[in-house]
């Protein structure tokens, strides 16, 4: 393995020698940090044995970008791909599995889209306005999440702080961007409502290098609305009520109307609502919830309907847990789904049981198993097992031993089947019977935590996807499946140090070799990607200055049945904010400082040098 930038890898090294030494009387809080996104049930970082990344509404304010997954993209282990601009089809992978494996939840509702031909999230649409925290775990993660999970982004809008508070930002830039969004919140011992709004519009730049006569701007137009009410019937129950609505409208090149063409545009509309009641005490915990989310998409081509396609997705789902078992505790739960694709429907009905030791401050365990039933596919069984140990090395520093292995499965979408079976299919997909795909995988890792101050980590994964199912990109006859295993294996190195007050250094690194059972190389997975942060707070706190560097090197992609290699690329962002006042707040960042030209996916173009500036208002009140 060679990797090209080694002074950021030194420089990482050397700073956290020093760190450990000047920062050893720290005082920690961060292994009581609370992570929810693991076992489904509120536990502290030292006890799970998974590997979660968490991002904050303040880090997303320091990066900047409209898209939430410009933010995510910079995490450990995270690679992203779009076919253009902001609002251009985007794909997010993690430990290099396909972007539709990658389970989205937004406050409890799944934003997975059964109208596409994966049941995959539409990421392009989901901007990072309104949002107070994300965690990401990696791994396949079929036991409480269910068939397909191949890594989970567990969203959470801000929370309503007590009394009545409010929030304006306008942003303006480079390819006649603008965004004007606000955030309202309110609350006092029985409610709190928080509601989110955002609208976006750009006009883009020219997504296909190949589009050389035409050259037209691609834009995009986003309008979020995202809601939340909850009220506190007693100390114990609580009910909740979440409802989101987009619309997305964006311009692309290469549709088709009988011969290729560029004036091509895409309309999205997704509203999802999800109702909840909770009841939480000392010992017993129960969440029973019904979500319904419903999507429309249709393209146009030379202002003519192309295509479209309809989805709709209906959820009931049960969690439970016992705590204060001898020794253990139990997390539990049931959950029945029907999804819809223009007007072909699917159920599946789940129930899974784990396992959580409570035996020893020191060491964690956690085995847990899930039986799915399948309309199309019948029965399956994923399970998950996970341990941590904790080591002292002084009063105020530990060592985390950890280690996972679990497994999961993805039946083959009604749409691939439809596919296959329709008039637009021809041999070889026409004669194959899809059969669903198997997924395992395992990681051991340790992490090092030195008070507030630092936070290494580094882990070893191995993961694999049995029986692929994939589209023929050669002869376009259907969806043709694998024999055999595609793996992703790796190392992800990542780490934080606050060396005082002013400053705070984040880096990571992921090295993933993956390969198609054929043993070639999965396309557009980059083999390196690195990530190095740098922020600076001055002037009492006023001013926070950021620059984030990222580097991805040996990606490749395919075209006409012949892999490209594509160019490694690093790319630099700086960001800038400053408190005027307590409510009033300046900020400006230039993305692609070095004006980097790179493509992610062969024929795409991508973003130079943008620049953007906005104030954000806020309010409150008690």
């Amino acid at each position: 393995m060679q990797f090209k930038y080694k002074p950021l890898a030194i420089g990482l090294a050397l700073s956290t020698f020093a760190a450990t030494q000047a920062h050893a009387q720290s005082e920690s809080l961060a292994l009581e940090e609370i992570i929810v996104v693991s076992s489904r049930v509120p536990l502290p970082l030292r006890q799970t044995g998974t590997s979660v990344s968490v991002i904050t509404d303040i880090e997303i304010e320091a990066h900047g970008n409209f898209a939430l997954t410009d933010v995510l993209r910079q995490l450990p282990g995270i690679a992203t791909s779009r076919n253009g601009g902001t609002g251009q089809t985007s794909a997010l992978r993690i430990r290099g599995e396909e972007g539709f494996r990658t389970l989205t939840i937004f406050d409890g509702i799944r934003l997975q889209d059964p109208s596409i031909p994966q049941i995959g999230p539409q990421l392009e649409h989901l901007l990072s306005s309104g949002i107070g925290r994300v965690e990401v775990l990696r791994g396949p993660q079929g036991l409480s999440y269910g068939a397909d999970a191949g890594g989970i982004v567990n969203i959470s809008s801000r929370q309503a702080e007590e009394g009545f508070n409010t929030s304006f930002n306008v942003q303006t830039g480079s390819f006649d961007t603008q965004q004007y969004s606000g955030n309202v919140g309110a609350a006092n011992e029985k409610f709190d409502i928080f509601l989110s709004l955002a609208d976006y519009q750009t006009e883009g730049f020219n997504s296909r290098s190949s589009d050389s006569v035409l050259q037209d701007k691609d834009g995009y137009e986003n309008t979020s609305i995202h809601t939340k009410v909850g009220f506190n019937a007693t100390e114990e129950l609580r009910f909740d009520l979440v409802h989101r609505n987009v619309e997305g409208n964006s311009m692309y090149d290469a549709c088709f109307s009988g011969t290729t063409v560029h004036d091509c545009t895409a309309e999205y509309e997704l509203n999802a609502s999800r109702i909840s009641a909770s009841y939480s005490s000392n010992n017993f915990s129960h969440s029973l919830s019904y979500a319904e989310t419903e999507t429309d998409r249709q393209n146009f081509s030379l202002g003519l309907p192309a295509f479209g396609a309809t989805g709709q997705t209906n959820r009931l789902e049960y969690v439970g847990s016992v705590k204060n078992l001898p020794g253990f505790d139990l997390v539990f739960g049931a959950d029945q789904e029907e999804a819809i694709n223009s007007g072909t429907g699917r159920d599946n009905t789940g129930m899974y049981l784990e396992y959580l030791s409570d035996f020893s401050n020191s060491i964690y365990l956690t085995a847990g198993v899930r039986h799915d039933d399948n309309d199309d596919f019948g029965t399956n069984s994923s399970y998950r097992f996970s341990g941590a140990y904790l080591i002292n090395v002084r009063s105020n520093s530990s060592l985390k031993l950890k280690g996972s292995f679990g497994s999961g499965f993805r039946a083959p979408s009604p749409y691939e089947i439809a596919y296959n079976s329709g008039s637009f299919s021809y041999p070889p997909a026409s004669l194959i019977n899809l059969t669903q795909e198997e997924s395992e995988g395992y990681e051991a890792g340790l992490e090092y935590i030195a008070g507030n101050s630092l936070h290494l980590e580094a882990v070893y994964f191995d993961q694999k996807i049995t029986d692929a199912i994939y589209f023929d990109s050669a002869t376009y006859s259907g969806y043709l499946q694998d024999t055999g295993a595609s793996t992703s294996k790796g190392v992800e190195l990542s780490g934080e140090l606050q060396i005082n007050e002013t400053w705070n250094l984040t880096l990571n690194y992921t090295y993933n070799d993956t390969e198609k059972p054929n043993g070639l190389q999965r396309h557009r997975r980059p083999e390196h990607l690195a990530n190095f942060g740098a922020s600076y707070f001055g002037l009492d706190g006023k001013l926070n200055i950021n620059a984030f560097y990222r580097i991805s090197q040996n990606a490749i992609d395919e075209v006409s049945s012949t892999l490209v290699e594509l160019e490694d690329f690093a790319v630099l962002d700086l960001s800038a904010n400053y408190n005027v006042t307590d409510a009033f707040q300046l900020y400006a960042r230039i993305e692609n400082f070095l004006d980097e030209e790179y493509q992610e996916i062969i024929d795409y173009n991508t973003a130079g040098s943008a620049g953007y500036v906005g104030f954000r208002m806020s309010f409150s009140s008690l």
